[in-house]
């Protein structure tokens, strides 16, 4: 706990902190330029999910080498997310089918 990391630890952290900050970016241009409901849920869904484990395991690795043992945590966090981002936007997307076929929209069934 000398607070000294090798550059190349540095270097990856600092990579992988870039990735999600460009994969979070990219997600949200999807929902500014999508042009429904059903086609926006996937893009910043997709990003997060990447974003998180990109930040996560730049977390896990700048820690596990300035405390000299591997930090499990934050993988706990991007586990979690990988497991609950799917369920959530299967959720999201029955309300918003539920809600188009109460308002009588031409929603297709599901085959």
């Amino acid at each position: 706990m000398n607070g000294w990391t090798p550059p190349w630890v540095d270097a990856l952290t600092a990579v992988l902190v870039v990735v999600g900050a460009l994969a979070a970016l990219i997600g949200s241009f999807g929902v500014l330029r999508l042009k429904s409901f059903f086609q926006r849920v996937h893009a910043p869904t997709l990003g997060a999910t990447l974003g998180t484990w990109s930040f996560t395991l730049a977390t896990a690795v700048q820690v596990s080498f300035e405390r000299g043992q591997f930090y499990l945590h934050a993988l706990l966090i991007a586990v979690f997310i990988a497991l609950t981002a799917p369920v959530t936007t299967v959720f999201l997307m029955r309300a918003a089918v539920f809600r188009g076929r109460m308002r009588g929209e031409d929603i297709p069934a599901a085959e």
